[in-house]
């Protein structure tokens, strides 16, 4: 609960605001969740559930995947954001069935992702997609990545409606 605490209130902060705050705050709790998981490990059955788990943990490096968070501040601790923007496909299920055509499915598909990604970044998809075609034809195809919602520049970002 601390970890989520901390989470909850350096969300607003950029990228960089919220990495330093990790390594102050957040780290040293990581840490001794860390340790405190080996040490119960030893003390419990290779077949107890809970150790399975830890051992699972530390053996498939989920552990490094699960301290990504602490090393980029772009990372989300949970997917919840993720979660509740699928939920909008999942809602729409019926109405996807009238795309036209398996090609007009994954370019709606392909539409979808990248406005939800622009809320999930704080930014108009409006907006993003009248600068993104405003911008693409004289962009070469090594800058496009540049215009994808979630490397926008901070000042660029305007709050989602």
């Amino acid at each position: 609960d601390a970890i989520l605490d901390i989470e909850r209130q350096i969300n607003g902060l950029d990228i960089a605001s919220r990495l330093d705050a990790r390594h102050r705050l957040v780290r040293p709790l990581v840490e001794d969740l860390h340790d405190w998981m080996r040490a119960e490990q030893g003390t419990m059955s290779k077949h107890n559930p809970v150790a399975r788990a830890i051992s699972d943990m530390f053996k498939t490096d989920r552990w490094n995947a699960f301290t990504l968070f602490l090393e980029d501040g772009r990372v989300r601790l949970t997917n919840n954001a993720t979660e509740r923007a699928l939920r909008g496909i999942a809602l729409g299920r019926k109405s996807w069935l009238f795309v036209g055509s398996e090609r007009g499915g994954d370019r709606a598909a392909f539409m979808y992702s990248l406005i939800v990604t622009a809320r999930i970044n704080d930014i108009d998809p409006q907006a993003w997609r009248a600068d993104v075609r405003d911008k693409l034809p004289n962009t070469t195809a090594s800058r496009v990545p540049d215009l994808l919602p979630w490397n926008r520049q901070t000042s660029q970002r305007q709050l989602a409606t």
